[in-house]
């Protein structure tokens, strides 16, 4: 890609944390034991599935494929991340942007449509009980996963190919910690209207689409919910779903925010903030949110780690 001058642009340069100089070094220190919190509950969540038989669900299966997603999806991101907030040249290769933007993207869109089949465990769970091992089958769990990564990966190879397929002549300084899309397109030397509108279509087929299976999903739950007698019977179900909530309400809040919007309304600074809460805080939280405050899986860890420590009687 040509600038002005005639040279290439073989670089990008990081700006995101341009304004906070004098602290970048304090962020490096508290952002650093985040990612490797993240990283281990990660870790001891793939690891309890898989070696805990009692874990051997769909729920779980579909946990751990979640885990292991956003382990790799931080991997993408935060690495890199930290090395700048160190490093007084913080670039990144042309080729190694549209790397990054490749994969975040193929692992984000994958994550909505992850979420949105295991809306559909949770329905087929409380609203067809008698038949849930016959729908949900681990057949059905593979192809739906399956299913997720590609069309995530179909997703990211359209939306990165006409991102750096554009020229790049004006400026090489993104005003974002990582590869995102509207920092990438923002110093893009001219992109027209239709390929803006074709991304725009896009990321609302990949947000608005997951969320209305999820919706639909969720108002069949509230229906059988509310027509199970007990109280405790209704707590038992709804709890069941909590936490697939909350991580489905925190994720896509902070992804319209980003990409559901007009490029008018773009704010570098309000970009990076919203970033670093879903790269390093829901990351951080998903894993506690979903796993270490569920009773079932407290019990299934510490029957891993009474195996694990005592192996031979």
């Amino acid at each position: 890609m040509e600038r002005g001058n005639g040279t290439l642009v073989t670089e990008f340069v990081f700006l995101g944390f341009s304004s906070l100089a004098g602290l970048q070094r304090l962020l490096f220190v508290a952002f650093l034991p985040l990612y490797l919190f993240t990283l281990g509950t990660n870790a001891i969540i793939v690891s309890t599935i898989v070696l805990d038989r009692a874990l051997h669900t769909p729920m779980y299966f579909f946990l751990a494929v979640l885990s292991c997603s956003e382990t790799c999806y931080t991997f993408v991101i935060i690495p890199k991340m930290l090395v700048d907030l160190l490093a007084q040249k913080k670039t990144i290769s042309f080729l190694g942007c549209a790397i990054q933007m490749f994969t975040f993207l193929f692992l984000g869109c994958s994550h909505s449509f992850l979420l949105a089949a295991m809306g559909y465990d949770r329905y087929v769970a409380i609203c067809n009980p008698l038949r849930y091992t016959e729908l949900m089958g681990h057949g059905v769990c593979v192809g739906l996963v399956a299913a997720a990564c590609a069309c995530g990966f179909t997703i990211a190879q359209i939306i990165t190919s006409m991102v750096f397929h554009l020229p790049f002549r004006a400026s090489n300084q993104l005003r974002h910690y990582f590869c995102d899309i509207a920092p990438v397109l923002a110093v893009a030397s001219h992109h027209s209207r239709l390929s803006q509108l074709i991304i725009f279509m896009i990321g609302v087929f990949v947000l608005v689409v997951p969320l209305l299976l999820i919706l639909i999903s969720y108002i069949r739950i509230i229906s059988a919910i509310l027509k199970i007698p007990s109280s405790t019977g209704r707590y038992k179900a709804f709890s069941t779903c909590a936490s697939h909530l909350i991580v489905v309400t925190v994720h896509y809040g902070c992804a319209s925010f980003i990409y559901l919007r007009p490029k008018s309304s773009y704010s570098s600074s309000q970009d990076t903030l919203i970033s670093v809460s879903y790269t390093i805080l829901t990351p951080l939280f998903n894993p506690m949110i979903y796993s270490l405050r569920n009773q079932e899986f407290k019990s299934a860890l510490r029957r891993v780690m009474g195996h694990t420590s005592y192996p031979i009687n």
